[in-house]
């Protein structure tokens, strides 16, 4: 029996997840146009407007031709109307998505690096004063959750200390441009990114170190170290190159996470990301933008552990090849 093509098993993901962004409204108690617009606009709404919208998403046809409506509706963009913002979805969502992705992105590369280079180090010097330095201060880290974390730095250093930004991701009304608006956008960014850091850095700190030790006492280690080379290239090139493999693996799993945790950073430091926009229309209920969050951030969960599983095939060739002979 062949073995289903990988690019398939993310296609059936992405399919599961787009039928139960579309039944989410309709699993919802009551009337699934009251979760699709939100109870306050229907209670103004006239019987006219009201039978337009069920008609607009065939709510007044079965549940296959609904679904048949909405995916047509996703492929030429158009993830519905927020009646909050007054505005369409993809719109509100596209304005608030590059603050998330520059938030996420740069703690999702700072964290890896870092967890990569402390994991080898401590795994390396194992048992030494670095190493159980480093292993309890991660310990300590990993005890607290992001939120209190982005709590601590926000008192410290935005109300004690008044040397970093409040809240938001910019200064308003400043007429900033060019080096100056990204310096200020910087500045902004630096208390929610190491926030976001400091609660991923452990998980991924000691898996690396728990692999480096284990991949220490392999042979082609003790090769390497025969035939005389530096124990930098041996440290990392060698050893580092092969413990890194799991974290890269973990890597498109943290990717959900980050987000989540995101969200919870983003209405601390009132940053105006996507998890700020979730947070905003959870408390007006604005059914709408939600679905089309959950669908943005499902493709970027996707698309992250489809590119992790072909960069795990560039370091680790024999990935490739055992699939091959699988699938023969």
């Amino acid at each position: 029996m062949r073995k289903i093509p990988e690019i398939g098993t993310y296609v059936i993901a992405f399919l599961i997840i787009l039928v139960l962004i579309f039944l989410l409204p309709r699993m919802m108690p009551g009337d699934p146009l009251t979760a699709i617009c939100g109870e306050e606009v229907l209670v103004e709404m006239t019987p006219e407007l009201r039978t337009e919208l069920l008609h607009r998403f065939a709510l007044d046809e079965p549940l296959w031709s609904q679904f048949f409506v909405y995916l047509t509706g996703i492929m030429h963009g158009d993830f519905g109307y927020s009646y909050y913002y007054n505005a369409p979805v993809l719109d509100i969502i596209l304005e608030a998505l590059p603050w998330t992705l520059l938030l996420v992105g740069s703690s999702l590369l700072l964290s890896t690096v870092l967890s990569i280079i402390m994991g080898i180090e401590s795994g390396w010097r194992r048992g030494k004063i670095s190493d159980k330095s480093l292993l309890t201060t991660t310990m300590i880290l990993n005890g607290f959750p992001n939120f209190f974390i982005g709590i601590i730095l926000l008192l410290v250093f935005a109300v004690y200390l008044g040397c970093l930004p409040l809240q938001g991701a910019k200064t308003p009304s400043s007429g900033l441009s060019g080096i100056d608006s990204m310096l200020d956008i910087a500045q902004h960014l630096v208390l929610p990114l190491i926030a976001l850091t400091l609660a991923q850095i452990p998980g991924s700190y000691l898996l690396m170190r728990n692999t480096m030790l284990t991949t220490l006492k392999e042979p082609f280690v003790r090769t390497a170290k025969a035939k005389g080379l530096s124990k930098v290239a041996v440290r990392y090139k060698h050893a580092g190159r092969n413990a890194m493999l799991p974290i890269v693996t973990t890597t498109g799993v943290r990717v959900g996470i980050i987000f989540t945790g995101a969200l919870f950073i983003e209405i601390i430091f009132s940053y105006p990301g996507v998890g700020l926009l979730t947070y905003n229309a959870l408390f007006m209920r604005d059914y709408p933008i939600l679905q089309g969050v959950f669908f943005i951030v499902a493709v970027f969960v996707i698309l992250a552990n489809f590119v992790v599983d072909l960069l795990y095939r560039k370091i680790d060739p024999r990935i490739g090849d055992a699939n091959t002979e699988y699938a023969q």
